[in-house]
């Protein structure tokens, strides 16, 4: 079973979309060491995150806030404020780190290894690779107002307006159509 939802198409917005309803009731996902686990595993990042404590999940919050400053403010202006200089220089120093060691056995196994560094080298490393792509002109927020939740739109008309038809999407069809039942009546 999934606690977390992996709707953004990129690694970096999904961990961006660990706190959830920024500018309202601010629902954090990843309250504990083992709720970074969890996200850790069910990215497939790696598949047993080893050693995890407060400090790692700090470190991953604090990237995680990085991402999510950056996405809003790219690219940069000439007078960007402090706050944003470091954001960026936090995902690049982020980006520096190893990646998750990958392996197949003879029998063809996958297997996942790392700790917290490997897991920060490839949620920057996504982001580096996103805000200096052709991707980033697809990025968006959510059309839901409550929902802060940042997305690559890669359907083929590039107007996606939700960050899933699970939450947000369902939640606007279902108040239209409340709304038309009663102005039917």
């Amino acid at each position: 079973m999934n606690d977390f939802v992996f709707v953004s198409g990129r690694l970096s917005l999904d961990l961006a979309g660990t706190l959830l309803w920024r500018r309202s009731r601010r629902i954090e996902l990843l309250s504990r060491p083992d709720d970074l686990r969890r996200w850790i595993h069910q990215a497939g990042l790696l598949d047993a995150p080893g050693s995890l404590d407060a400090r790692a999940l700090q470190r991953v919050c604090r990237l995680r806030e990085a991402v999510y400053v950056l996405v809003r403010a790219w690219p940069l202006a000439p007078a960007a404020d402090d706050d944003l200089r470091e954001a960026l220089a936090e995902v690049n120093e982020a980006s520096r780190l190893p990646l998750p060691r990958h392996q197949l056995d003879e029998a063809g196994q996958l297997t996942r290894t790392g700790g917290v560094d490997e897991v920060l080298g490839a949620v920057a490393r996504d982001a580096v690779d996103l805000m200096g792509g052709a991707d980033f002109t697809r990025v968006r927020e959510c059309q839901n107002e409550e929902c802060t939740r940042l997305f690559v739109d890669l359907s083929r008309s590039t107007n996606r307006r939700w960050c899933g038809m699970a939450e947000c999407g369902n939640r606007h069809k279902v108040a239209s159509y409340r709304k038309r039942r009663q102005q039917a009546q």
